[in-house]
């Protein structure tokens, strides 16, 4: 499989070059040349399958022979190492939680794969590989977990301050080893900016073999196509139907994924992306203006991005035609007020606890399914991450009933020492720090 800018069509490269630089040299983000058809027979024998054998007849084609097929399910079984449950709430709302692994969030299944592949490359490549990325809160945790002491890897993990959880902040300073956490003064969007100029910067690059973790890199990005089938997995058990999927929206990463499960096949009616008050997408669907406004701070903090990059993915797999997208995409954007409504109320009737996450994704599907008329149709959210992440600003009534997993609480109570470097959101002041560092 080679990969292609979306800058430039004729820059391919292979999987192994596109994860390892993880953004063209002309600042696109890697597409697949091809996106492969499964089998009408595959998806129809889903369900009787494992969810190794269903991500390795998923993956593969995309990685090519750039990895040997040991290896892949060895990475394979490494990341799918934990639960992926799809419970009922109620009527013909489900929801995926994806918020069983080790640091209780969807990205634990990004972060692991991409470890894997990078691991074997510096090996391979037999030199130190630094992987930079810029965090909202839950990838952060996840890049810092997955890469942790592997060998011949550095990481530096960028996140806002005062933009990310306790317990998201604990979890990227306290590793140490390999992981550098750097608290930047301003947002998420001003973190991604820097992290994609700076792999435009001749001397970081002269300097470094630098790759990063976000959803940018298609190996951190491709396998959350994982989530989709699974959850199909889980749903169907006589014949094959079509399922509308609602997904948190931050940077995008996530439901760009789901859109190529659905395209190789998977059949999904419908995708509603879910936002917080950050709503650039929900605006692009009504006006066709794409026109980021300054972030604003919510509950669901992951979610506080205005200029999501996998956008630009979506934007492509549709041919940059709106009357497409539309025919795919629906997005709502809610308030914190409608978010701890939500939250409140599901408990209450349905003694289910959302996250501030996961309760945008519900609303999402819930007022899709109200505008379609639709009570039949079996919807699917997805809650992205556990409710203990965002206790502080959890319901009062709640936060005594959200249990700590028996992993959370050996991590809680483990000494740890903070460590984190503090810069503007200057870029060169970043990159004096980043060259001059030990």
């Amino acid at each position: 499989m080679l990969y292609y800018s979306l800058k430039n069509h004729k820059n391919l490269v292979s999987f192994e070059d596109a994860v390892l630089t993880g953004l063209s040299p002309d600042g696109g983000l890697y597409m697949p040349k091809c996106i492969p058809k499964l089998k009408p027979k595959f998806i129809k024998k889903l369900p009787t399958y494992d969810i190794h054998t269903i991500a390795m007849s998923i993956i593969k084609p995309y990685i090519g022979k750039n990895i040997p097929e040991k290896f892949i399910d060895n990475i394979i079984h490494d990341t799918l190492n934990f639960s992926f449950p799809l419970k009922k709430v109620h009527n013909n709302i489900h929801v995926l939680e994806l918020f069983h692994g080790p640091t209780l969030a969807f990205k634990d299944v990004g972060a692991k794969f991409m470890a894997g592949c990078l691991s074997f490359f510096s090996e391979k490549l037999e030199k130190n590989v630094t992987v930079l990325v810029a965090t909202s809160g839950d990838t952060g945790g996840a890049v810092a977990k997955g890469f942790h002491k592997k060998p011949g890897i550095e990481v530096i993990i960028l996140y806002p301050y005062n933009g990310v959880s306790s317990l998201q902040e604990e979890q990227i300073t306290s590793l140490g080893a390999n992981i550098l956490a750097v608290e930047i003064h301003g947002n998420f969007d001003d973190c991604q900016k820097m992290v994609k100029k700076a792999f435009l910067d001749k001397e970081i690059n002269k300097k470094y073999t630098l790759t990063s973790a976000n959803s940018i890199n298609v190996g951190r990005w491709l396998p959350q196509m994982f989530y989709y089938f699974v959850a199909y997995k889980q749903i169907i058990v006589k014949d094959p139907i079509e399922l509308i999927f609602s997904v948190p929206s931050g940077n995008f990463g996530n439901i760009c994924a789901g859109m190529m499960a659905e395209k190789m096949g998977l059949p999904i009616k419908f995708f509603i992306a879910s936002t917080n008050i950050n709503d650039t997408i929900p605006r692009f669907l009504r006006n066709e203006k794409y026109h980021p406004l300054p972030v604003k701070k919510t509950i669901s903090n992951a979610m506080d991005i205005s200029d999501p990059s996998n956008f630009s993915r979506i934007w492509h797999l549709y041919k940059k035609n709106i009357f497409q997208l539309r025919k795919k995409l629906f997005s709502y954007k809610f308030t914190d007020e409608e978010t701890l409504s939500i939250i409140k109320k599901i408990w209450k009737k349905y003694k289910y606890i959302l996250d501030p996450h996961g309760a945008i994704g519900y609303l999402g599907l819930r007022q899709y399914l109200q505008e379609m008329n639709n009570t039949l149709e079996p919807g699917i959210f997805l809650e992205t991450a556990h409710p203990i992440k965002f206790l502080d600003n959890m319901p009062p009534i709640l936060q005594k009933k959200i249990v700590p997993t028996k992993e959370l609480e050996i991590f809680l109570k483990k000494k740890k020492t903070i460590q984190k470097i503090s810069l503007s959101k200057d870029f060169n002041v970043f990159k004096s720090w980043f060259l001059e560092k030990k």
